[in-house]
């Protein structure tokens, strides 16, 4: 009756066992360490780059306490904060260029338990210490963005009439196109209002005046902030930053943390790294070129240069004909002689431009610029040789597969839809965290430490056996976290200390149900196997609806709450195993072997006394 098979106790064995090995790398701590990683796909990091930043601590008589390369990236773990600074310098001064050399944390737990994916949690912000910085979007310049865009597109159409008109005139909240005469005015009016629906247009004398209306101008500035999140986003998963936090602050704010991070100059590099792509017309007449060339660059255009190892001279045009805002995927590819080049989806709007531009310059040249972190540079300047349509582009030149990657990565991140300033910028280190660990770790500690000694005295062996249960409990959620490589955060901890509350329940709920079978007369084999029989759906009742509550948080929260949220919905699954299958395998092993069991440890089990003859007189 109860009795569990061999196998059963072997598998709950097992995992107690299995959640050990995962638990124990959060007890290692953590060493100072310095991180040496690429943005670049062209730059390999190899047992070639470990050497070098060897030879060259070596040479500066800086000591390590080991490194080692993981997923394109070197890892040098330090004894003190003091020396990984002196290593950082040696490290960027050696290496140069292309690479990203951060202060980091890492794990000191053996190099066995990483070769198993036995990592410690991920800690947040307050716990692990990091950078915290408020940025501001630069709402006037998303507006002027947009009126360029507006521009853009009155240009293309007038050009597609075949209408003629002067210097578009752009002021804060309008812009004002002048036209030759009022006919010209009244022929364009209905076609722009029909390309721009969103905008307010009315013909002023011989202009026409765009303006917008307070609905489009705040979808404006919401717009951007949305695009300059996902664009932070896209680069901060690109680059591989650890459980980053990006949010919108305010109307016009954006907090970013990058938990681990100390070096603030690093994680402004990493958050600034930006890029776009802008399409622009080449001009090829050979004295422009040639005076150019001679640092006269006629009014209009830029002299830019191709990347690579032979850089090339490329005379462009100023204006920009298209831009990256309409680059919906970009993939690397072969062309059609199987040279290495990036495959471009354009949406309906970048489609449409790409096809008038393309037919209207048949036999002209086009360049295609990238520009990253302030730097422009000619990607491939290729000749129109016809129109393209459909809004599938492909790029290709002088570039190697990994360069290929390079750019189709920093096209997929695309570009800020206006610029931003840091207008609050923090550290926090890890002494801080380590407080706040600590605390935490003691209030959790005394809160098990109340329970445990309440079950024990009040329900006596089977109280024992609730609080190895109740410990089972907490090593599973712990090695759950920590194989999924969550992020703790105070919140977390506070929803560990909840668990424990919840998870103790279920055993109480258990053995008071005991103790009524018992006091109903019946035997104590028979009350063990009906107390967890009918305990057991007013456990999956009540954890059922906690479930529910914590699922909402994780799907409506964010930040703190989602992180509160994971912990107390892992720990009501953790909970109802080790209360219920876990408690139930040790009460099996010390009762269930007894055949003439006469009682049961469960504390006092108050019995109504029999009445008395004279009381049934009465």
């Amino acid at each position: 009756m109860n009795r569990y098979p061999l196998w059963k106790y072997l598998l709950i064995a097992l995992t107690i066992a299995v959640s050990v090995v995962y638990s124990l790398p959060n007890l290692f701590g953590e060493t100072p360490a310095v991180q040496v990683s690429t943005n670049r796909q062209s730059i390999i990091i190899n047992e070639q780059t470990q050497n070098r930043v060897a030879a060259a601590l070596q040479a500066e008589n800086i000591q390590t306490d080991g490194m080692f390369v993981v997923d394109n990236s070197l890892k040098v773990r330090f004894k003190d904060a003091e020396t990984q600074l002196k290593a950082r310098d040696v490290i960027e001064n050696t290496l140069g260029e292309g690479y990203i050399t951060a202060l980091n944390l890492l794990a000191d737990s053996p190099e066995w338990m990483a070769k198993i994916n036995a990592n410690p949690m991920f800690l947040g912000l307050d716990l692990r210490g990091g950078v915290h910085f408020t940025m501001q979007v630069d709402m006037k310049a998303a507006m002027q963005k947009t009126f360029e865009r507006y521009a853009g597109d009155i240009r293309r159409e007038l050009r597609r009439q075949k209408i003629r008109v002067g210097t578009i005139r752009q002021t804060e909240n309008s812009l004002s196109v002048p036209f030759q005469d009022a006919a010209d005015v009244q022929k364009a009016l209905p076609e722009l209002r029909r390309l721009l629906p969103d905008a307010t247009l009315n013909a002023s004398g011989n202009d026409i005046v765009l303006t917008l209306s307070d609905e489009v101008v705040n979808k404006v500035r919401s717009d951007a902030v949305k695009q300059n999140i996902t664009t932070l986003h896209n680069r901060v998963n690109e680059l591989g930053v650890a459980e980053p936090v990006i949010q919108q602050s305010g109307a016009d704010r954006i907090v970013v943390q990058l938990p681990g991070v100390q070096d603030t100059a690093k994680a402004k590099d990493i958050i600034g790294r930006t890029a776009t792509l802008e399409v622009r017309m080449v001009e090829d007449d050979a004295a422009k070129v040639q005076a150019a060339l001679s640092g006269n660059v006629p009014a209009g255009f830029e002299l830019l240069y191709s990347a690579g190892e032979h850089p090339m001279p490329t005379l462009v045009s100023k204006q920009v004909e298209l831009t990256g805002d309409n680059i919906n995927d970009a993939q690397p590819s072969f062309d059609e002689m199987g040279a290495p080049a990036v495959s471009i989806n354009l949406d309906g709007t970048g489609g449409t431009i790409f096809g008038e531009l393309t037919a209207a310059n048949v036999g002209k040249r086009m360049a295609m610029v990238l520009i990253d972190q302030g730097k422009s540079e000619v990607v491939t300047a290729p000749v129109i040789r016809q129109p393209i349509t459909g809004g599938r582009v492909q790029i290709s030149g002088s570039m190697s597969s990994a360069e290929a990657n390079d750019t189709s990565l920093l096209l997929r991140a695309g570009s800020l839809a206006a610029p931003m300033e840091i207008v609050e910028e923090r550290t926090i280190g890890p002494s801080l965290g380590k407080e706040n660990i600590e605390k935490g770790f003691n209030s959790t500690l005394w809160g098990f430490a109340a329970v445990s000694l309440f079950m024990v005295v009040y329900y006596r062996l089977m109280g024992l056996f609730s609080t190895i249960a109740l410990s089972t409990n907490i090593l599973f959620l712990v090695a759950i976290l920590s194989a999924l490589q969550a992020t703790m955060t105070l919140p977390g901890i506070a929803a560990l200390a909840l668990t424990l509350g919840m998870a103790i329940d279920s055993n109480v709920l258990i053995n008071e149900r005991i103790r009524e079978e018992l006091r109903a007369g019946a035997q104590p084999q028979a009350a063990i196997y009906s107390g967890f029989q009918h305990a057991w759906a007013t456990i999956v009742d009540s954890n059922l609806t906690s479930l529910i509550a914590g699922i909402a948080l994780l799907v409506f929260g964010s930040g703190p709450v989602r992180g509160f949220a994971v912990v107390h919905c892992i720990g009501i699954l953790t909970s109802m195993f080790s209360s219920v299958v876990v408690f139930r395998a040790m009460v099996n092993l010390w009762y269930g072997g007894r055949r003439k069991l006469q009682s049961i440890s469960i504390g006092s089990v108050w019995k109504q006394p029999a009445a008395t003859p004279a009381a049934d007189k009465e």
